[in-house]
């Protein structure tokens, strides 16, 4: 498994924009597919968005599309979730994924992953 560290998360305005980052250390993120996934309370934890190990593919979920950009960069063992027009409904706790995959795909489904951060808060209130 790998060990993985969310940070970046914080009350917003509806409206504005976060970037949360996710990183591991003493590892190398190169084969490894990254997922964020959030959990808003009381309700399950449903994948937001995900990127392919190589290749870069990427796969978000109908309700982040054009708003929520991920992106890796292996270099620095570190993948990132660029979220902009942020409303109310994207509260919840983010939490970043991941799973050994050589492939240039990746999914949203939770229990496709392994390992897993403690989590960042976002909060999106007026």
């Amino acid at each position: 498994q790998l060990p993985l560290w969310e940070s970046g998360g914080a009350l917003v305005q509806p409206g504005e924009s976060l970037t949360l980052s996710c990183a591991t250390f003493g590892s190398n993120l190169d084969d490894y597919i990254i997922g964020w996934f959030r959990q808003a309370p009381g309700q399950e934890r449903e994948g937001v968005a995900c990127i392919a190990s190589r290749g870069g593919a990427t796969r978000y979920d109908d309700s982040v599309k054009g708003r929520f950009t991920i992106s890796r960069v292996n270099l620095m063992n570190a993948a990132y979730l660029e979220m902009t027009d942020l409303n109310p409904e994207d509260t919840g706790d983010y939490f970043c994924a991941s799973r050994v995959g050589q492939g240039a795909t990746c999914t949203l489904t939770a229990t496709s992953y392994d390992s897993w951060g403690q989590g960042t808060q976002v909060t999106v209130s007026s």
